[in-house]
């Protein structure tokens, strides 16, 4: 990823939270004086299909905030990565839920982490969390939002209606974070790669 500006399409299917942890990455962008764009996709693949958003984060005025050649794609289910990862820039990054995802032969030209998000939120006891999951995880790549300015975002955007759900969309942040944390330089299981910037 550059280190001015972060391209991100995230995507799963409809009520994977997707759209809120595209608001989180946002909200947490702002809190550190960047540039943010955030776009939401509306239609009939809200319904069970392939939800989707596009999140940018830049050192400089967004000129257009489109996405075309993320630097990252997020993605929670199958069709997601088969729609996405085709359109990841040489060298970017795939970021993908493993509990739902099986390693294939993917392009040998991007990063891949496998991340076991709804596992991971299966644990917590709550499967809804496994988008805050993949934020916490994305936190410890990212070079403009860092762990702090997220944590502080999650309450301002947890609706009134569901400040319960406060304290396990935190753990489920933290556990994200802390299993890249622990595992990024291991090749095998958890997260491998073929770019060598990783």
């Amino acid at each position: 990823m550059s280190a001015e500006v972060e391209r991100i399409i995230l995507a799963g299917f409809g009520g994977q939270g997707i759209l809120f942890l595209g608001k989180v990455l946002a909200e947490a962008g702002m809190r550190n004086g960047k540039h943010v764009s955030w776009i939401p996709s509306y239609g009939p693949e809200m319904r069970g299909g392939t939800a989707n958003c596009t999140v940018i984060i830049s050192e400089h005025p967004i000129a257009s905030p489109l996405v075309t050649v993320p630097d990252t794609v997020i993605a929670m289910n199958r069709p997601s990565v088969a729609k996405f990862n085709v359109r990841i820039k040489a060298g970017g990054m795939l970021m993908y839920n493993s509990s739902l995802i099986e390693r294939q032969e993917f392009r040998d030209d991007i990063r891949l982490v496998e991340i076991p998000a709804s596992e991971i939120a299966d644990e917590l006891g709550n499967a809804r969390v496994a988008n805050l999951v993949m934020a916490g995880a994305y936190a410890k790549f990212s070079k403009l939002i860092d762990y702090d300015e997220m944590v502080k975002a999650l309450p301002q955007l947890i609706p009134a209606s569901k400040k319960e759900l406060a304290e396990i969309n935190l753990a489920a942040f933290e556990r994200g974070y802390q299993f890249v944390k622990e595992k990024k330089y291991m090749f095998g299981r958890y997260v491998y790669s073929v770019f060598k910037g990783i």
